[in-house]
C-alpha cells in the first residue's frame, strides 16, 4: 500500500488538533509525526509544511475513515468567523489554537476513555487506554520501538471484571466503566456496533442524549457532554471542566466564583450551535496557559 498526500487544509493543525485533549489513542512519532488508532485501523501521520502524508494508506480508506475522522471537510474559517461575530472575546484562543478540528471518534472509545478521564491527567490517561487496548484489542501496527493495539470492541470486554480493571490503574472508575460495557452489550444503545450507536444518538436531542448518556454510572454532565461533542456529533455540547470554568470566570465573569449551570446557560446563548467549536478552542488556550486568573 503507498502513501497518501493530500494538501493540509489551512485551518488545521495535525500536532493541535491530536493534543488538545480530546483523544488519547495516539503516539507521537517527531514534530507533526503520529501513528493512532481509530475505528479499528491504525493511522501513521506526518504533516510537512503544507501536506498531509497518510503512511500506507490508500484513497478508500482516507475517504471512508480519515477524512470523517479528522473533519477535513468541514469549513473552519466559516466557523471562526461566526463565532468570533458572536464574540470577539474568543479571538485570542482562536488566534492562539487556530489549527483545532475535533475529530469524529467512535462512540464507545470515546465513552470508556473520558469515564477514565475524571481527576486524571492526560498522560495517564493515555497509558490506561493503551494498557486496556494491549490487554483486549487486536493489534494493528508495529515497528522496531512500538505495537499499537485497536481499543476493544464491547463484545472483547463482555467478561471483564471490576477487578480486571482494577489492575490496569482505573481505581475508582472501574465499576463505572463495567457498568458502561454492561449497558452497551445489554443493548440499551440499540446495538453494539458504531452504526447502530450513530442511529440511536442521531434521533436524539442534545439533551435527550445527555439524559441517556448520565443512566451509566459515574457518567455526569462533563462525560456525557464529551461525549455529545466528541463521538456523536453534537456540535453545541460545552463540556465544563475546571480548565473551562476558570477561562469563563476570567473573561465573563469578573473573575468570580460562577457555579456551572449558569456558565452552560451563558455559553448556550453566546454559541448556540457552536459551542464545541467554542470550548475546544477556550480549553486548550487555557491549559496551554494553565490559567488561574486572566
Amino acid at each position: 500500500m503507498s502513501d497518501f498526500v493530500i494538501k493540509r487544509p489551512i485551518d488545521f493543525d495535525l500536532e493541535q488538533t491530536l493534543e488538545c485533549g480530546q483523544c488519547f489513542h495516539f503516539e507521537k512519532i517527531a514534530e507533526q509525526d503520529y501513528v493512532l488508532t481509530a475505528y479499528n485501523r491504525a493511522l501513521h501521520i506526518a504533516q510537512k509544511d503544507d501536506e498531509l502524508v497518510f503512511y500506507n494508506t490508500d484513497k478508500s480508506d482516507f475517504d471512508n475513515i480519515w477524512k470523517m475522522y479528522f473533519d477535513l471537510d468541514r469549513d473552519y474559517e466559516a466557523i471562526k468567523k461566526e463565532l468570533l461575530k458572536a464574540d470577539p472575546k474568543l479571538a485570542e484562543a482562536i488566534e492562539a489554537k487556530w489549527g483545532v478540528h475535533l475529530l469524529n471518534q467512535s462512540f464507545f472509545e470515546t465513552l470508556i476513555s473520558f469515564i477514565i478521564s475524571q481527576n486524571k491527567q492526560i498522560p495517564h490517561i493515555k497509558k490506561i487506554v493503551a494498557d486496556i487496548s494491549a490487554k483486549y484489542g487486536d493489534l494493528l501496527y508495529e515497528d522496531s520501538s512500538r505495537k499499537l493495539y485497536a481499543f476493544p470492541s464491547p463484545k472483547q470486554l463482555e467478561n471483564v471484571t471490576v477487578e480486571d480493571l482494577k489492575e490496569l490503574k482505573t481505581g475508582f472508575r472501574a465499576p463505572y466503566i463495567k457498568d458502561a460495557i454492561d449497558r452497551v452489550l445489554a443493548l440499551e444503545f440499540s446495538g453494539t456496533d458504531e452504526a447502530s450507536f450513530r442511529a440511536f444518538f442521531d434521533k436524539l436531542s442534545p439533551e435527550e442524549t445527555i439524559a441517556e448518556l448520565t443512566k451509566i454510572k459515574g457518567v455526569g454532565l462533563k462525560v456525557a457532554s464529551c461525549v455529545s461533542l466528541f463521538a456523536l456529533n453534537k456540535r453545541e455540547a460545552f463540556p465544563i471542566d475546571v480548565w473551562i470554568k476558570r477561562i469563563m470566570e476570567a473573561k465573563y465573569f469578573d473573575g468570580k466564583d460562577t457555579k456551572i449551570p449558569v456558565i452552560e446557560k451563558f455559553a448556550k446563548e453566546k454559541y448556540k450551535d457552536l459551542g464545541g467549536y467554542a470550548q475546544q478552542y477556550l480549553f486548550y488556550y487555557a491549559r496551554s496557559l494553565k490559567i488561574n486568573k486572566l
